[in-house]
């Protein structure tokens, strides 16, 4: 299992709740992106060994860190 996994899959539950908490998320799109998840979830089950799961999680996240920090974190 690879090590960043559970950073691509907790980090979008993480960004999702702080995007609501900052009204940055309605509900309307808080949902949309719940079911896109879960739907590259369930989709995944058809690839070999769920392989293309963690990659489209991690296209989730980036898309969440745009939305709800309205750009790219800079690191300094």
């Amino acid at each position: 299992m690879n090590v960043f996994a559970p950073i691509a899959v907790w980090g979008f539950w993480v960004l999702l709740i702080v995007g609501c908490l900052l009204d940055e998320l309605r509900v309307r799109g808080a949902a949309i992106l719940i079911l896109l998840w879960m739907a590259g979830f369930v989709g995944s089950r058809f690839s070999p060994y769920g392989m293309l799961f963690i990659p489209y999680a991690a296209v989730l996240d980036i898309a969440l860190v745009l939305i709800v920090f309205k750009g790219d974190v800079q690191l300094r």
